[in-house]
């Protein structure tokens, strides 16, 4: 299938490792040429040389912390800058911050929606004048299945992805005259590093495939963990101009693991 991606410019937050290296890879593969960051630099520039290697495409790398509002300025204008412009944000960023009620903290309540919500916020916010100088744009905001399903053991994403679909449906409302599309791809299990860490934290005694079975066996119908590269395709198709008709959708990759209608 032709995604018609070819030149476009897109950025990708969270794109050091995990599911946004493999976002960034698979726009990269479809011929966008991508700005990406992470607060590691290390490790962000390490992803753009990969990206570059493999996809002959421009990768443009920074570090970048998605809970300072004066870091994302600077970034996506940097972004825009060495792109000529923007036609695409996948808002990746986020960390899993799990635990009950009576476990978080109100520093915790805050982080959590900070790295969260206001990233998306702030990260749209400042591409949205570069997508109106381009005609328009596409905005993948990615979600949890935890926002429509909660479970009590990751409270605050439960509660805190709610308020991003919300800001994913709302945006795709407002800014539909301007030919901005907002799209929320919403995650259960997938394979990446940030669940090794929550698996060395809860389970040390396990290997990754015994706890990553035992959470999939338990509520996953397809009965294993996803992969990066099960997501990153559909990210693509939403960006793409086959998806010209799809805006304030809330698509699920999780293997069937929302219990929602």
């Amino acid at each position: 299938m032709e995604l018609g991606l070819g030149g476009k410019r897109a950025i990708v937050t969270g794109a050091s490792k995990g599911l946004g290296r493999a976002i960034a890879a698979e726009l990269a593969s479809e011929g966008a040429d991508l700005a990406i960051c992470s607060r590691d630099d290390g490790e962000i520039e390490d992803a753009a040389e990969a990206i570059r290697s493999a996809s002959g495409r421009r990768v443009v790398a920074d570090a970048c912390d998605v809970t300072d509002p004066e870091q994302v300025r600077r970034f996506v204008a940097d972004a825009a800058r060495e792109l000529g412009g923007l036609d695409i944000l996948v808002n990746n960023a986020g960390r899993a911050r799990p635990g009950d009620f009576e476990a978080l903290s109100d520093e915790d309540w805050k982080a959590d929606l900070d790295v969260k919500l206001f990233s998306m916020i702030r990260c749209t916010r400042e591409a949205l004048p570069h997508f109106r100088a381009a005609g328009g744009g596409r905005v993948v905001n990615v979600n949890a299945v935890y926002g429509r399903s909660p479970d009590p053991a990751f409270f605050a994403t439960s509660v805190n992805r709610a308020a991003c679909l919300s800001l994913t449906k709302a945006l795709a409302m407002e800014l539909a005259p301007d030919g901005v599309l907002v799209n929320s791809v919403n995650i259960g299990f997938v394979r990446t590093p940030q669940w090794e860490g929550i698996r060395a934290r809860r389970a040390p005694d396990l290997t990754e495939e015994e706890f990553f079975g035992r959470l999939a066996a338990a509520d996953v119908p397809l009965g294993r963990f996803g992969e990066p590269e099960e997501v990153s395709g559909v990210v693509a198709f939403l960006v793409s101009a086959r998806a010209g008709y799809v805006t304030g959708a809330s698509v699920d990759v999780s293997g069937g693991m929302g219990k929602y209608v």
